[in-house]
């Protein structure tokens, strides 16, 4: 695989990351996309649970076993090691996809809220909440942490090394600021 190839394969696995990325905005906050998490047909609640669990499975699967240094080892003698970290994201973003277009609603209303106010805050937190998962990508390397700094190094002919770790601002008190944004705003 040649070098320009292999940055423009990790430049369409960044653009498939960014629109899987909006898209769950979207998605989780029932707005602008064609299929949101409330919308879709309708059909038993158990149904609902066994495809959305398996969904959610299948995405937190993938997670855990790629990230594994065991399947890297593996996997890099398949594919180039400057595009490991690039398909990785293309099949993270891929799994949201079919999550998005597969996933079934579950109409039962768990909590309502009408207060002018606290929908208001609601709304802030949501917006936080992916706020600081986007900001807390640039405070450890962004680009690296995507696949692209991998293959643009690789087209520059330099020697790749990964970034070191700093603990810095919201790593210092929290442990995962990406994992605690998507808590916040889911």
């Amino acid at each position: 695989m040649g070098k320009l190839i292999k940055f423009v394969y990790s430049l369409v696995a960044y653009v498939v990351f960014l629109v899987s990325f909006l898209y769950a905005i979207g998605f989780v906050g029932n707005f602008i996309v064609p299929k949101s998490i409330d919308s879709g047909v309708e059909g038993s609640i158990l149904m609902a649970i066994l495809i959305n669990s398996g969904l959610l499975g299948i995405f937190a699967v993938q997670h855990s076993v790629m990230a594994r240094p065991g399947f890297k080892k593996w996997w890099t003698k398949f594919i180039p090691q400057t595009v490991e970290r690039a398909t990785y994201v293309l099949v993270a973003s891929l799994l949201l996809l079919l999550m998005f277009w597969q996933w079934r609603p579950m109409t039962q209303i768990i909590w309502d809220v009408q207060n002018g106010t606290a929908v208001l805050a609601l709304q802030i937190l949501f917006w936080f909440g992916w706020g600081l998962v986007l900001l807390s990508t640039f405070l450890i390397d962004h680009f690296d942490l995507f696949g692209l700094r991998q293959t643009y190094i690789d087209l520059k002919k330099t020697e790749y090394t990964p970034p070191k770790f700093r603990v810095t601002l919201l790593y210092k008190i929290i442990r995962h600021p990406i994992m605690l944004g998507f808590i916040i705003a889911f």
